[in-house]
């Protein structure tokens, strides 16, 4: 089995793939009088396609546990899609980049352990895993695309991976 070694989620590493939204080091200014900072514009919603819309979802996700697998992975190639935990649940992020024949690029596969604090914009196109809430049930809010075209690809693999170095 191949081993994937899991990384904090900072803007900087996660920038091929999409943005991190936090708060912690983002830019912001006050609004409403004063009484309340806004970090603006962390993430653009990519959308294609002649009907697609952005829309605003709720998501709850069953909680994943040690040790994780990974045997496939999936991509929406109209529109781009942020998770944002809103119980503070931390979830584990697993990206690649595009590779041969429109399937991921596994050698540059990625894992990521997204606290509790913070969310993930995948990039319109962007290979991922699904939502994998870590430890314990999670709640998020989801930014996507609406519309009546097919927006999800998936790709399953022969041999799996195995994440390693999670959080005990």
């Amino acid at each position: 089995m191949n081993v994937l070694h899991i990384e904090p989620l900072t803007k900087a590493a996660f920038a091929p793939f999409g943005d991190v939204l936090e708060i912690e080091g983002s830019h912001w200014f006050h609004i409403n009088n004063g009484t309340t900072e806004r970090y603006h514009r962390l993430a653009d919603v990519q959308i294609d396609g002649a009907d697609g819309r952005p829309v605003i979802s709720l998501a709850r996700g069953d909680a994943f546990h040690a040790p994780l697998k990974i045997a496939m992975l999936e991509r929406h190639p109209l529109g781009s899609q942020a998770w944002i935990p809103f119980n503070r649940t931390p979830f584990i992020v697993v990206v690649a980049p595009d590779g041969a024949n429109g399937r991921p690029d596994t050698t540059k596969m990625r894992a990521f352990y997204a606290a509790g604090h913070q969310g993930v914009n995948y990039h319109l196109g962007t290979w991922h895993h699904p939502l994998m809430s870590f430890g314990t049930r999670g709640e998020f809010i989801v930014v996507d695309r609406a519309g009546t075209a097919a927006n999800c690809d998936e790709v399953f693999f022969e041999q799996s991976w195995q994440i390693a170095g999670l959080p005990e």
